[in-house]
């Protein structure tokens, strides 16, 4: 693969290229999901290919093929060299790179039981056991269950003289029920929304996700939640799950902070942001109890990563420091608008993708409050677990959030259920209300595998690491 990666940048030398970096990534896919009983799905998939990303004369230049002989990758490079003039043609700003001392090395995620190695048939018989407690509850009328499983190996090098090689594997799946009643349709997720929980990791993380134990709890809420009240009208004391929290963190702040959309790179899809570079040091994003970082290095995380796709080590960054809007999400090209260096957030969907300025794992910081005294703390509020659904509009500004369940607060004590609760706000007053946050007993971190982003649209899978947190006068009961 070496070798490969060095005639790749040896043609783009030849050709022109004042710079060239070359990535062969080579992944194995596979899914299985379960619905009603009933195997719905098995699928697998190989991708393999190089892709070949060159500066000439200020301008970029890219190209990709799933043709990895000598004259495959010779003729890739030279394409992509073709492109960076051709676009050098187009007037605009030469791109310049923040400075990178290169590396050779190689990086390994965690990975205890290669989840490949576990026939199909164990895998399908998690989640039809799961399935069948679900379906055991007479109110739930649709069941889903899934898991799936991602191994990825890449090679890049640099004409800087970088050689890293990576490994690892993803594992990830969840379950849902859906309790039906007079035209009401109401889910109960677990562990989480959207596909569930995914994570660095091989077998040994499904295994800890207890599908089948955790279901008949499942099946039994979403049937409560059919005779729930339904979400209180007004202004609330507000306190937030570890899961939810994550996805408010990934819209709010994640998408926001990504400098390619503030610069006006990025706004195709995903939008633009409502910060500026002049915000920087100065905006309160939030109150004294919001720190937020951007941390490649957590150990099981999908945003973690050795290197990213430019050769930049993984590494840890506060973008908000005690509410004070404090960094953005860079590459080497965007991070010298700042007179920074990158802090290493460029990745790619693939072999042949052009690396984007994307999220790793960013984390909101955990405080110092034990949950139960958080909710003693709270005399009268409301408190919700498991997206739903959310919009958000195109520079991360006005948001609103639905939740699977909620429950009263009375007098420092959790009280009724509540059934499609949801609230809305502006960013930085959100923010700005928050006024405890839960200890790292209570701090987890929840994979994102689908976040989308750019044209041809990428994928990236990150990750945001939080524990539960209070409020104060958020608006509820929106929509109704």
């Amino acid at each position: 693969m070496r070798e490969t990666v060095e005639a790749a940048l040896d043609a783009a030398r030849v050709a022109g290229a004042s710079y060239a970096d070359a990535r062969i990534v080579d992944t194995t896919d596979e899914s299985v999901s379960v619905s009603n009983g009933r195997v719905e799905g098995v699928e697998s998939s190989v991708s393999a290919g190089v892709g070949v990303r060159v500066l000439l004369e200020g301008a970029w230049g890219f190209a990709s093929t799933a043709d990895t002989s000598r004259s495959g990758v010779d003729d890739c490079a030279r394409r992509a060299t073709d492109i960076a003039r051709a676009s050098g043609l187009v007037p605009g700003n030469p791109v310049h790179l923040a400075e990178l001392t290169p590396v050779i090395d190689t990086w390994h995620g965690p990975c205890q039981k290669d989840p490949f190695d576990v026939s199909i048939e164990d895998k399908l018989g998690v989640l039809l056991a799961a399935d069948e407690y679900l379906r055991a509850e007479a109110a739930v009328k649709i069941t889903k269950s899934k898991l799936g499983f991602q191994k990825v190996r890449k090679w890049f090098g640099s004409t800087e003289g970088s050689y890293i090689e990576q490994e690892y594997v993803e594992s990830g799946g969840g379950i849902v029920a859906y309790a039906i009643k007079d035209g009401e349709v109401l889910p109960r997720s677990y562990p989480n929304s959207h596909g569930g929980q995914w994570v660095q990791g091989g077998w040994e993380s499904i295994e800890s996700l207890d599908l089948v134990g955790n279901a008949p709890r499942i099946a039994e809420e979403a049937a409560a939640l059919l005779a729930a009240q339904s979400c209180p009208i007004g202004e609330v004391d507000l306190i937030i799950d570890a899961t939810q929290l994550a996805l408010q963190v990934h819209e709010s702040i994640g998408h926001p902070t990504e400098l390619d959309r503030v610069l006006g790179d990025e706004t195709a899809f995903a939008g633009t942001s409502f910060l500026t570079l002049e915000d920087l040091g100065v905006l309160r994003y939030g109150s004294d109890h919001v720190s937020v970082t951007a941390d490649a290095t957590v150990p099981g995380s999908l945003g973690s990563f050795g290197y990213d796709d430019e050769g930049v080590p993984a590494q840890r960054d506060y973008l908000i420091r005690n509410g004070l809007f404090s960094g953005f999400l860079t590459s080497r090209e965007s991070a010298l608008a700042m007179n920074r260096t990158s802090n290493g957030c460029m990745r790619a969907d693939g072999w042949n993708r052009m690396p984007l300025i994307r999220m790793t794992t960013v984390s909101l910081e955990p405080g110092e409050w034990s949950f139960d005294d958080l909710v003693a703390d709270t005399d009268e509020g409301l408190y919700v677990e498991t997206n739903n659904s959310w919009s958000i509009d195109d520079r991360r500004l006005n948001f609103q959030f639905a939740c699977e369940i909620g429950w009263e607060i009375k007098g420092g004590k959790i009280g009724r259920m509540v059934k499609n609760p949801n609230y809305t706000g502006i960013t930085p007053r959100f923010w700005n209300a928050c006024d405890a946050v839960c200890s790292r007993d209570h701090w987890s971190v929840s994979g994102v595998p689908n976040c989308g982003k750019g044209e041809p649209m990428q994928v990236a899978h990150v990750a945001h690491g939080a524990s539960p947190a209070r409020f104060r006068g958020i608006r509820t009961g929106v929509g109704r």
